[in-house]
């Protein structure tokens, strides 16, 4: 007892320290945090003008001058609107302006936001200022967006505002949501940029314009008998545009120098989200692009983005409530065109990504399943003719390994810009399927391709180090393919999504386990026995190469600068630790895996609460902070109801059901060949093939349950692991028979036989 508990301190305390090590000259860099634009000084003055449904393909010289103009002479990027639904409407936007968290308006049609209540009208909440306005159902608003999982506090952006003495213009109906209080007030209200006046835009520091001449073209197209949006020509969108583009010329004629304008296509135009217009000129904001702090990616920004960058320019200190973080400018060389034509571009490999990303999981499923079918039937119709034999298993090997090679593969198909081909989904899957052709022409190139392990290990060496190296230089990668996210979704833009945590964690347990096999192999004791056969210099060596991987994996993964993984340190902490134990020959019980566990709550923990301090924490920093305020237990509950409704993912479940009755149908049931199953036949050629797959499955299971993805989290897991085993146990048959150490068994009669098939 006491040398497995030293064991496992030496374990832990080697991954502490060298964990601290990372972290400590990253602290020093994220305390600082990212530069703010130059030339915000307290006291500024904001103008945000809302233009919901403009997109890039919108903006050009000829057509929108005014918008064009802004764009040469300041920063611009795609703006990712999400809010609450799939699809954001324009009161949607301006609500999530006004809270800088994801609001709504429930129950609402998604139209144009309402006329609000002016002086001497009746309201819920007071007369309105003079002069001045109030959105009209505030109360009802205020109290709905409380209650959902954001819990967005509407009216944020307004209170601050008038709580340092400012005061606010809205010009416009959805302006009026943006830029009023707690109270939905707003101290003057203007119905259109045309009866503005100069005392007017001079008079308060923050003011909010909408601009809904787009939008309007497609409320004015109607619907259809089903209710579907009748199309917008080209010409009459272009139209819009045009028309939009003169009220903000309009704007730009009349606000003071000095000011800083913000221009946000804060919403979309039908069910199809897409990425919108982002500008900002003054304020430090020089020709090139905008970036932010949330996204990390040049070109990018979110609508809760807006918020913080507003706050940032008024000078004010963002409250807690805002999540958001402010726009920043990169400079580029390039020119204006070619920026548009690159943030138009951006927006299009986002559609082609979301038209294939659902069909992908179940292709890859679908075809993972068939191939299992194929396996099974293959093996169980081995004969004696060496040829045939070595055909049938060879080949079975290679569709396993192709098949193993396909996750990694349709991360390094993001290299390609398969989007703009005339067909993209027909050059997507051919470029997927010859990054997975690479990858497993590589791991049958050597002579490594004899052994039963080798290959696997290739595969799973390339997939872990392509993912760690993607997010370790911007997470290119991870935007708009197939297991990564999209900014339509905005759920996630740097770092590791779930699906590519999941694969990057069981390709670096895999990898970190079949390395093991050289000490293991070649420092073992003469009488073989597994690991019970290996000396304690091999299992050093073997604890070290563990511990030195499963450091790097964590550090990867859960580093707010590189993976920002809450959940999926949590998963693999203990998961390495397992590894550790049994490829040590030391017995793994149920309290060690608990307590293993219990320190990978700990370090994440850790980690979060040194983010914390940063200038611009992260989500993990934002949850240590929501712990030490009491609000933690919303965040928990939030991501475990979202686990639990993952069950209803039918590819994911689906394919998880699929992949567990092949682990025991074709991989662990015995075959008819001396009664012996293939992942047993594994076993035998490889020392850590047991525990390596006792702890992908680990990692999968605890990843499942500590993460909101859940069901996914597995499935991908099984998805990278379970064609590797059959690979692995597929060679160790093939060694086997052609080696005559295995013999076919001769078949009883079926009226004779009495034992089962595991006999």
């Amino acid at each position: 007892m006491t040398q497995r508990g030293a064991n496992v301190a030496i374990f832990v305390a080697a991954v502490v320290t060298l964990l601290t090590a990372v972290l400590a000259p990253s602290a020093a860099s994220a305390a600082t945090g990212p530069s703010a634009p130059r030339g915000a000084a307290p006291g500024g003055r904001v103008v945000i003008i809302g233009i919901p449904g403009l997109m890039w393909r919108d903006v050009d010289a000829k057509t929108t001058p005014a918008l064009w103009r802004l764009t040469r002479e300041g920063s611009a990027a795609g703006l990712s609107v999400r809010t609450t639904r799939t699809s954001t409407c324009p009161t949607d936007g301006w609500l999530t302006l006004s809270a800088g968290q994801r609001a709504r308006l429930a129950h609402g049609d998604c139209a144009l936001p309402p006329t609000p209540v002016l002086p001497g009208q009746p309201s819920p909440t007071g007369p309105p200022p003079a002069g001045g306005a109030i959105a009209p159902g505030w109360p009802a608003i205020k109290s709905d967006n409380a209650g959902t999982g954001y819990h967005a506090q509407i009216g944020l952006l307004g209170d601050a505002v008038h709580a340092a003495g400012g005061c606010t213009l809205a010009v416009g109906p959805g302006a009026v949501f943006a830029a009023g209080d707690g109270g939905g007030r707003v101290d003057r209200y203007v119905p259109s940029t045309d009866k503005a006046t100069p005392a007017d835009w001079a008079r308060c520091r923050l003011a909010a314009v909408d601009v809904d001449e787009v939008f309007r073209a497609y409320i004015n197209a109607g619907v259809d008998p089903h209710g579907d949006q009748v199309p917008v020509s080209d010409g009459k969108r272009a139209a819009a545009a045009s028309a939009a583009d003169r009220r903000v010329a309009q704007v730009l004629s009349q606000v003071p120098a000095g000011t800083t304008v913000l221009v946000a296509g804060l919403s979309d135009t039908g069910v199809n989200p897409h990425l919108r217009v982002a500008v900002a000129k003054g304020g430090g904001y020089r020709t090139g692009l905008l970036t932010s702090s949330a996204t990390r990616q040049d070109g990018l920004v979110t609508l809760t983005d807006l918020t913080s960058t507003a706050f940032q320019q008024l000078g004010l200190k963002e409250p807690q409530q805002a999540v958001g973080s402010a726009w920043r400018s990169e400079h580029s060389g390039d020119s204006t065109a070619k920026r548009v034509d690159a943030l138009e571009d951006e927006d299009v490999a986002a559609q082609a990504i979301r038209a294939v990303q659902t069909s992908f999981y179940w292709v890859l499923f679908a075809t993972q399943l068939v191939l299992y079918g194929i396996a099974a039937l293959a093996l169980r119709r081995l004969g004696n003719d060496p040829r045939s034999r070595a055909r049938i298993l060879g080949g079975t090997r290679v569709i396993a390994l192709l098949g193993g090679a396909v996750p990694g593969a349709s991360f390094l198909a993001g290299l390609m810009p398969w989007w703009r081909a005339a067909h993209p989904t027909p050059v997507l899957i051919c470029t997927v399927l010859g990054f997975a052709g690479l990858m497993t022409g590589v791991a049958l190139a050597g002579p490594w391709r004899r052994s039963a392990f080798m290959p696997g290990l290739v595969i799973t060496a390339v997939t872990a180090a392509v993912l760690a190296l993607d997010v370790m230089t911007g997470s290119s990668l991870q935007l708009n393919t197939l297991m990564g996210y999209t900014a339509l979704v905005a759920g996630r833009f740097y770092g590791f999504g779930n699906q590519a945590f999941a694969l990057f964690a069981v390709a670096a347990i895999l990898t970190a386990a079949w390395v093991c096999e050289y000490p293991l192999r070649h420092r073992a004791d003469p009488d073989p026995g597994g690991l019970a056969g290996a000396t304690r210099r091999a299992k050093l060596a073997a604890l070290g190469i563990v511990a030195a991987i499963g450091l790097l994996t964590v550090a990867v993964d859960g580093l707010p600068a590189w993976g920002s993984d809450f959940g999926g340190v949590i998963a693999i902490t203990p998961a390495f630790a397992m590894l550790g134990m049994m490829i040590t020959g030391k017995r793994v019980s149920p309290v060690k895996l608990g307590a293993f566990c219990v320190a990978g709550v700990a370090l994440v923990l850790a980690i979060s609460w040194w983010n914390s301090r940063s200038a611009n924490p992260t989500h993990m920093g934002r949850f240590w902070q929501d712990l030490m305020d009491g609000n933690a237990w919303d965040v928990v509950t939030r991501k475990f109801d979202a686990m639990l409704n993952s069950l209803g993912y039918w590819p994911f479940t689906l394919a998880l059901a699929a992949a567990l009755v092949f682990l025991f149908f074709v991989l662990a049931r015995p075959t008819r060949w001396r009664a012996v199953s293939l992942l047993h036949r594994a076993y035998q050629h490889s020392r850590t093939m047991r525990p390596a797959l006792i702890c992908a499955l680990a990692v999968g299971i605890i990843g499942t349950l500590a993460n909101d993805s859940g069901v996914v989290i597995l499935s991908v897991a099984f998805s990278l692991a379970t064609p590797l085993m059959l690979a692995a146990g597929v060679r160790s048959l093939e060694i086997d028979l052609d080696a005559g150490t295995e013999q076919p068994r001769p078949r009883a009669p079926r009226a004779a036989s009495t034992e089962s098939p595991s006999a």
